[in-house]
């Protein structure tokens, strides 16, 4: 096979489904494919739960590259080079020698572990501190610690003695951690396998010195056997094994390659990796990457900074909680294209300085572009807030509507000058991918509120990404090899670039101060 006809499969584990993509060397997608997952969510005193089933992060994705394979020429098929996976961020799970789930997905957002994490905080704050974030409720390792806490971790068996920390089980059989795309990389390749550091960063991992901090798990009594071993993304994980052969068609021996998270694979997948360039993910909720050539600290937490597979960048940027999920929440029943445009005609004969606004969150608590876990969605409306949960009753639909996407923009502006206020200033290209940016007029508000070009391509998504990043490391010892800058600009493309109109820039300034008062009055910053 000649490296030019080399094709890639890039895997994204989200929340709602299991995508994945087939594209060439020069982008073009040759066959995707999609299967859903279903969440358990629970409230409860201690922290509400979202929990999913990681047997069905497995079957979903062998269902998916199945079918891809399913679209492709005999040909084809033998060209297919490489495979990376990329997952939720801070979703984890339990896992045995074999690299086989035993206990149920914990997911991202999950808060059970909430209450211990100021204890992880103590535990190390300075190694915090030098890595650039705090840690926060629903991060993982708070998540780790209530696993052992609880007796759902257990260390190999000895066969004399006790061993220190973790617990053992009297059948003496292991309970390993299992971030959400290891366990997947585990099912393609036939046994346990490593992590990458970017799913291990809201694990706890260093970053800065490539290695699990001893002391800090010795201080909560974590032992380091219970995690799994952290590689640079791009490395090779293991090759396909055969029964994945007989279920999906991927030949025998096809490379994987550790991944990076679904924020991080977006990014890739938009061709975001010059320095200043930003990219935010509009879907279930937002996330915000850039690139800096350093590790930018942020003490309230907000920001933290993945490693760049490549040595010298960073991607700095955080996750917030707003996003198109408080769409499905708010109009489960509607058609969404329909209200688009009713909203559009509705205010297209009103100055826009008159538009309501929202911190649409779908629930209790904000991580980025702050951090504030007891805050609650609002909406304001001609100078009336109040609970966004009470916003159609007390609005209807159209100004419901209208006031959530204007919230998202003001969200997403806020992110952005908060990363522009630190070394990294995002001052290169801001592009967007994401089911938000299906909707022209949501993204030409954003434009607007922003007073920035959007750039928009309907394949910047973390399976393209992934497919990207497979190339990328499937040559990256050649003498001659390609930057990964270089390789992403080959393999992307945009489908449309949304242009501010400074009038209407210049009337939803008013509308953003509105927003940041309202948020000062509540305490949520300072003033």
């Amino acid at each position: 096979m000649n490296d030019a006809d080399a094709l890639w499969i890039g895997i994204d584990v989200g929340t709602q489904s299991v995508k994945a993509t087939v594209i060439d060397g020069a982008g073009k997608r040759l066959a995707a494919a999609s299967s859903p997952l279903r969440s358990h969510r629970e409230s409860r005193p201690d922290g509400n739960r979202h929990e999913q089933d990681p047997h069905q992060w497995v079957g979903s994705t062998h269902a998916v590259l199945a079918e891809i394979v399913t679209d492709l020429t005999p040909s084809q098929r033998a060209c297919i080079s490489g495979i990376a996976i990329c997952a939720t961020s801070g979703s984890l799970t339990t896992i045995d020698e074999k690299g086989s789930p035993v206990s149920a997905g914990i997911m991202y957002d999950d808060a059970r572990a909430g209450a211990l994490a100021d204890e992880v905080v103590a535990a190390a704050p300075e190694l915090w501190k030098h890595l650039g974030f705090r840690i926060q409720p629903t991060w993982a390792l708070p998540k780790i610690l209530w696993l052992h806490r609880n007796g759902l971790l257990a260390v190999p068996a000895e066969p004399y003695g006790p061993t220190t920390g973790g617990s053992k089980n009297s059948a003496g059989a292991a309970r390993y951690v299992a971030h959400q795309a290891d366990l997947v990389a585990s099912s393609l390749i036939g046994r346990r396998v490593a992590s990458d550091w970017s799913h291990a960063l809201k694990s706890g991992y260093d970053l800065r010195e490539e290695r699990w901090p001893e002391a800090a798990l010795k201080e909560l009594g974590i032992d380091s056997r219970l995690l799994p071993h952290i590689v640079p993304p791009g490395t090779i994980l293991g090759k396909t094994d055969t029964r994945l052969a007989e279920t999906t068609g991927i030949r025998q021996g096809t490379p994987v390659f550790a991944g990076m998270t679904d924020g991080c694979a977006a990014q890739l997948g938009a061709g975001a990796l010059g320095l200043g360039d930003c990219h935010t993910v509009i879907g279930t909720t937002m996330v915000l990457k850039t690139v800096s050539a350093s590790l930018i600290a942020d003490d309230a937490g907000a920001v933290y900074s993945h490693r760049s597979p490549e040595a010298g960048l960073w991607f700095p940027g955080g996750a917030s909680n707003v996003g198109a999920g408080i769409i499905s929440v708010l109009f489960p029943h509607e058609d969404l294209d329909e209200l688009t445009t009713s909203t559009a005609d509705y205010y297209g004969a009103k100055p826009v300085a008159h538009l309501p606004f929202s911190y649409p969150l779908p629930g209790t608590g904000e991580r980025f572009p702050i951090v504030e876990p007891s805050a609650d969605g609002f909406v304001s409306a001609d100078g009336t807030e109040f609970p966004i949960g009470e916003a159609l009753q007390q609005l209807g639909e159209l100004k419901t509507y209208a006031a959530v996407l204007v919230g998202v923009a003001c969200v997403e502006r806020l992110a952005l000058e908060q990363l522009a206020g630190s070394d990294g200033a995002p001052a290169g290209m801001l592009s967007s991918s994401g089911g938000g940016t299906k909707n022209a007029w949501w993204v030409q508000l954003r434009s607007d509120l922003l007073g920035r070009e959007i750039s928009v391509s309907s394949t910047a998504d973390g399976s393209t990404g992934m497919a990207i990043l497979a190339a990328w490391a499937a040559q990256k010892f050649h003498p001659d090899a390609d930057a990964l800058a270089e390789i992403a600009s080959r393999m992307t493309h945009a489908d449309r670039t949304y242009r501010p109109d400074t009038e209407r820039t210049k009337e939803l300034n008013t509308v953003y101060e509105a927003f940041i008062r309202s948020l000062t009055r509540k305490g949520w910053m300072a003033g």
